[in-house]
């Protein structure tokens, strides 16, 4: 199963924000839409990930200063991302080794989605039930 695969069931809805956006304004969105990472995009171009980690780590080092902060100031720069043809097991590898939950899929300079590890496990686990039925019937079909 490829990356493109994922995104195809999982649709390419994206949810982005500015560098210089706040912080405080993000956690709203990310709250609102039921998501838990933003991509940090400066005039077209993925410049950063915020996700709900970095959001908790700044609460804690800024405390009062929180709603001020801006997203540039606590943002994963320079993430980490795969291509669109980057086959399930490549993908969950890099985010095991990287402790990344989010994603950010590109397809050349263009951002064409972001996977969460739950959307993998999801992709995983469907995948594997439709294997194991299409096993069972051709089981079923040659003992008959």
């Amino acid at each position: 199963m490829l990356t493109k695969e994922i995104l195809r069931i999982k649709g390419t809805v994206l949810y982005t924000i500015a560098p210089e956006g706040r912080v405080w304004d993000a956690v709203g969105a990310m709250v609102e839409n039921d998501i838990g990472s933003l991509v940090v995009m400066d005039h077209g171009r993925v410049v950063g990930m915020l996700t709900f980690r970095e959001v908790l780590a700044a609460l804690h080092r800024f405390h009062e200063g929180f709603a001020g902060l801006k997203v540039q100031d606590v943002m994963v720069k320079e993430p980490k991302f795969v291509d669109p043809d980057t086959e399930v097991d490549a993908l969950r590898r890099a985010m095991l080794d990287t402790h990344t939950r989010y994603m950010p899929v590109m397809d050349g300079a263009t951002l064409i989605g972001v996977l969460s590890f739950h959307d993998v496990a999801k992709a995983v686990l469907e995948e594997q039930s439709f294997e194991n039925r299409m096993l069972k019937g051709y089981i079923k079909n040659t003992l008959e």
